[in-house]
């Protein structure tokens, strides 16, 4: 490493302090004022960590006259760091966790007024947005997995608390945070949701923005203009993107799972509505707390199956695919499989027009005032979709919430201030089913199966372009396939212009093993702004935004690095993609070889007989915590299993592999021979 002689600090700068601070110095304080309310049988019988507890929480200023109240955990993703008014003194990772300690302070003060202890941590979270197209993506995924456990630990680490409240915002901290509320069992835990970002008044949402590269490759915009937009797209400080990607799908699923009040998700980011959820949040874990409620009388079977029911009539982000099955895993639950999304996705009804399902997307705070999840709920439950005896964290049923939102002076005037701000009716944000229908919205999520995915994949069949959907709602597509081994190598030949009209761009080796199933919406971006971009699919065993457009397949089961088909694709190849949106049945097949075409039986025998890619590779840059990831979630159910840490499964595994090794020490001591000389 070669060390530049030039800085602007000097080493006496970094040496060197002002004499007052070392001569100010003491090592004596008097300490809290009072003594602890503490009894002679407590002595006796409470393990000294308590008592300690209690001499920590006095020296950090707790009135000792309240140091028994009831203990409660607030746990966030907080990052950066905000002066009092609010400017910035270091930067968070994203706008999604910059201001939720605003959340946290509402929360705790709330519980303090109340007589309950409030203590908070924080496991901040990275943002997929800042890492497209970088090496960071490729710690975004198995980041959810590790922040779960940090936030586990966390609860376990105060060990009187009476229940614990989350506080989180985007696409991996909060699927992250509801992991880690799904495992408190007994114990209460209600989930803030972090809201949203607000649209700029003039410019471009926070999608959109992310292909100013891209356009300006191909000569749509000026240098000047990406500088102007991508300045204001972020249009408040705080909150989760204005489109219904993961993050803001993420907040509805978790108030359709029940831990989140009604009308809590997707609130406007900085405003009194949204802190006031967090102040009635306090207010209902300690109900929670009265009515001896816990965590799993509110996340049962049922209660997952609801929100697989609002993802379908939201139209929300494939992501959520690998996040549901998790916190059902999370709470000791079924997970939900393939079959069990393809089914509800069969029967529910898309109600919701939002960013970037369209056809009209609305952002996300008009989604809000509209009615969010609770009105969206009310066209559910009369077309009998929902289970709403289910408990919820407000310690009424579902049916009871409803009840009360349908009355409510909440739900009549934000319909309409959203009127009267956007000139927009709520009725053409969220739909009747029959309206929904008139106008085109069709079910998101279909799962397609053929002899390159034999485990299956996922589209969101609605972000294909309409005029491509013939008079049976059925989208075909027969191209040849353009072959990538990473995003770096399709990004540089979609800026090139060397993808072309009709190509299948076949983006391999970005699964779990290859590249920690990272997020390419950087090339679904990049294809958009090309003018034939409708005409262009993609296949990937990688995984998607939830803002990407157009035919894209991705989750392709088993990955080019498992022995997947995927990974005997050669250039030139003919694919065939088959995606019936009405029936939500798909295929996708090898069906040719250069001018020769055959049938989807033969390709099933050309691909048997091919042997994998040579060139088949993880990222060169992936990092060994990634690779141990991607090995643990093998062991666990792979993709299809949610991307999870099964302990008994890996254990189990583990012992199999021992017993192999005892059964063949030579072999065993060959293997530990060659690492060692490698």
């Amino acid at each position: 490493m070669t060390i530049n002689p030039k800085s602007s600090v000097t080493a006496a700068q970094v040496f060197e302090s002002e004499a007052s601070v070392f001569r100010e110095t003491k090592t004596h304080a008097p300490g809290p004022e009072g003594v602890l309310p503490i009894t002679a049988e407590m002595l006796l019988t409470q393990p000294s960590g308590n008592l300690f507890g209690l001499s920590q929480n006095a020296g950090m200023g707790w009135e000792a006259a309240h140091l028994l109240d009831p203990e409660f955990l607030i746990l966030s993703t907080h990052g950066g760091m905000r002066a009092q008014d609010g400017t910035p003194i270091a930067l968070g990772f994203h706008t999604g966790h910059w201001e939720v300690g605003l959340l946290v302070a509402e929360a705790a003060r709330e519980l303090r007024n109340r007589h309950a202890v409030p203590f908070a941590g924080a496991c901040t979270d990275p943002c997929d947005g800042r890492t497209q197209g970088t090496d960071g993506m490729l710690d975004s995924l198995p980041y959810r997995n590790d922040a779960a456990i940090v936030l586990r630990r966390l609860m376990r680490s105060l060990p009187t608390r009476k229940g614990v409240i989350g506080v989180a915002t985007c696409d991996k901290g909060l699927p992250a945070m509801m992991m880690a509320l799904a495992s408190s069992g007994p114990l209460p835990s209600v989930l803030v949701p972090g809201g949203v970002t607000l649209l700029p008044e003039s410019g471009e949402d926070a999608g959109k923005v992310q292909t100013i590269g891209a356009r300006y490759a191909q000569n749509q915009i000026t240098l000047e203009y990406a500088a102007e937009v991508g300045c204001r797209a972020c249009a408040t400080p705080g909150g989760g993107c204005q489109f219904l990607g993961t993050a803001a799908t993420s907040q509805v699923v978790a108030e359709a799972l029940g831990l989140s009040l009604p009308h809590a998700a997707l609130a406007p980011s900085g405003q009194p509505i949204w802190l006031d959820a967090a102040l009635r949040s306090s207010r209902a874990i300690l109900r929670m707390a009265g009515l001896g409620i816990g965590t799993s009388n509110v996340l049962t079977d049922a209660a997952i199956r609801n929100a697989m029911v609002l993802h379908a009539a939201f139209g929300g982000s494939t992501n959520l695919l690998l996040h549901v099955p998790a916190i059902a895993h999370a709470a000791g639950l079924r997970r939900p499989s393939a079959a069990d999304w393809a089914s509800i996705n069969r029967a529910v009804p898309r109600l919701v027009d939002a960013l970037p399902n369209g056809p009209n997307n609305f952002a996300t705070v008009q989604v809000f005032l509209a009615g969010g999840v609770p009105e969206v709920m009310l066209h559910l439950r009369r077309a009998g979709l929902l289970d709403c005896g289910v408990r919820t964290v407000s310690g009424e049923t579902l049916d009871e919430n409803l009840n009360w939102w349908e009355q409510s002076e909440r739900r009549r005037v934000l319909k309409e201030r959203l009127h009267a701000l956007d000139d927009v009716d709520a009725d053409d944000v969220i739909l009747s089913p029959d309206r929904a229908g008139a106008r085109g919205l069709s079910a998101t999520v279909c799962f397609p199966v053929g002899n390159l995915a034999p485990d299956g994949c996922v589209i969101k069949s609605t972000s294909i372009d309409p005029s491509l959907i013939d008079e049976n709602d059925v989208y075909r597509h027969i191209g040849p396939a353009r072959v990538f081994i990473t995003e770096a190598a399709a990004i540089d030949a979609i800026k090139r212009g060397a993808v072309s009209h009709g190509d299948v761009v076949v983006l391999i080796c970005g699964g779990p093993a290859g590249a920690g199933m990272q997020e390419i919406y950087q090339v679904t971006s990049a294809l958009k702004s090309l003018p034939f971009c409708k005409h262009v699919a993609v296949l990937t065993d990688a995984r998607f935004s939830g803002v990407s457009t157009g035919a894209c397949l991705g989750h392709i089961s088993p990955e080019a690095l498992a022995g997947g088909p995927i990974g005997r694709v050669c250039e030139g190849d003919m694919i065939e993609i088959v995606i019936d949106r009405g029936g939500l049945h798909g295929t996708v097949n090898l069906v040719g070889e250069g001018d020769e075409i055959y049938s989807a039986e033969e390709g099933s025998r050309r691909l048997a007989s091919r042997a994998p890619r040579e060139d088949l590779a993880p990222h060169p840059a992936l990092p060994g915590d990634t690779r141990l990831w991607a090995a643990l979630v093998q062991a666990s159910g792979g993709v299809w299993g949610g991307c999870v840490y099964d302990a008994d499964a890996i254990v189990e595994q583990l012992a199999r592999g021992a017993i192999k090794m005892d059964q063949h020490p030579l072999q065993s001591q060959l293997i530990t021979t060659e690492k060692v000389i490698l």
